[in-house]
């Protein structure tokens, strides 16, 4: 069988396990670190307000360089900016042995945060063109299990290496597991488009993310990625002061306190895979509304009546990121196939942009609430978001199922003149 459109199988899935270590060494990148910026602050000597500012510049730099990436990898061809992209981040995770001040060393995070663009405008959209529908989401959702292992995994291990090395050590480690993505890309990953070597006009592109854009479908579709993930976001880049800094939790305990959170993410994944062929493609989105509405209401309901909020706040996680992972595969779909208007690299790297803008403005708005009124501030702006996440996507999920059924009633009367 070609190897685009493919059915899923373990011969083909060398690409994608390739393509999720890279996938893997960037997010634990921001997941490993969380836990030792309490420490960078410490040896750059700033305040804890700065903790939080980490993660916002790794998000806008996954923003950066989306607008770029994707167009270029349909004029060039996925595999050569990908595997520039990967190189770049293993030369950036090694640098972070020259900075010597918190504004170099956040200067370099964002510089870092560019490994997403490689991520979600050329990775996915490769995988995407790869697979057929459903063994794309079922790759999609497997993709986001192994690459959960860095959340799941990362604050434990920052947590316990910050025990035994510097904090710089663990830029070391990701360097050297994106070096072997990058020998893992360069064995097997194929070509999926067609590329043109085409010149590349700033203002083609410039038309190209107008029509994109210019889409409210799309815009709508794509704006529900940010708007499900950024309580997991937010709790990502603030649990370390939630929990160490006014709960007077240990590194280790914070790190356990996060395995129930990501392990309820891997779960919804794994439920994913397990329906995707069975139930039709935006059920599992719908579905998924409950458990993040009830878990965050519950978090809430902690914050503000038990003596004990960590609990609560750890179980309202829990259930809100098993909602996520029922939906983020179907929502990624979606989005991706609600634009015609230009390549699938120009409509992913949209896609990216708006997620990555979405997540660092979010981020930057629970250090404000938080600033303004602690672990309330944030379990509200939580709901918040998923209550926004719940009005937007409920519609766009209606409107693709509803077009997806169409399109398979209209074949038909063709598959029935074929037989005939």
């Amino acid at each position: 069988m070609s190897a685009l459109h493919a059915k899923l199988s373990r011969s083909n899935l060398l690409f994608p396990l390739a393509l999720v270590l890279f996938e893997f060494a960037v997010y634990i990148c921001n997941d490993m670190v969380q836990p030792a910026m309490l420490a960078v602050t410490r040896e750059f000597l700033v305040d804890a307000s700065w903790v939080p500012a980490s993660m916002t510049a790794f998000l806008l730099g996954g923003a950066l360089l989306s607008w770029l990436t994707g167009p270029l990898s349909d004029r060039i061809g996925r595999r050569p900016v990908l595997l520039f992209g990967v190189a770049y981040f293993t030369v950036t995770c090694l640098a972070t042995y020259l900075v010597s001040s918190i504004e170099a060393f956040i200067a370099l995070r964002l510089l870092q945060g560019i490994g997403l663009c490689f991520i979600n405008a050329v990775g996915y959209a490769a995988v995407q063109e790869a697979f057929e529908e459903k063994a794309a989401v079922k790759v999609t959702a497997l993709m986001a299990n192994v690459a959960l292992i860095a959340p799941l995994a990362g604050p434990l291990a920052g947590a316990a290496l910050m025990e035994l090395a510097p904090w710089r050590t663990s830029f070391l480690l990701i360097a050297a597991l994106s070096f072997l993505a990058l020998l893992g890309l360069l064995w097997k990953m194929p070509e999926t488009t067609q590329p043109s070597h085409e010149k590349l006009p700033l203002a083609q592109m410039g038309r190209d993310y107008l029509k994109v854009f210019s889409n409210g479908r799309f815009v709508l579709s794509a704006l529900c990625i940010p708007l499900l993930a950024l309580p997991l976001m937010g709790w990502i880049a603030m649990s370390p002061v939630l929990l160490i800094h006014d709960l007077h939790m240990s590194a280790l305990e914070y790190g356990l306190m996060q395995l129930p959170v990501f392990g309820g993410l891997i779960a919804g994944n794994l439920a994913l895979v397990l329906v995707a062929g069975r139930w039709p493609l935006g059920r599992s989105a719908l579905i998924g509304m409950w458990p993040i509405v009830i878990g965050l209401s519950l978090m809430l309901s902690g914050v503000l009546w038990s003596a004990h909020p960590q609990y609560f706040m750890v179980a309202g996680m829990m259930l809100m990121a098993f909602g996520e992972g029922l939906a983020f595969g179907v929502l990624y779909r979606f989005a991706l196939m609600s634009c015609d208007a230009a390549g699938k690299g120009t409509v992913s790297a949209s896609m990216s942009m708006l997620s990555m803008a979405g997540y660092a403005l979010g981020v930057e708005l629970f250090r404000l609430a938080y600033q303004q009124a602690g672990m309330l501030g944030f379990a509200c702006l939580s709901l918040a978001f998923s209550l926004g996440y719940v009005r937007v996507a409920r519609s766009t999920v209606r409107w693709a199922m509803l077009e997806r059924a169409q399109q398979a009633e209209a074949k038909q009367p063709e598959l029935a003149s074929q037989v005939s």
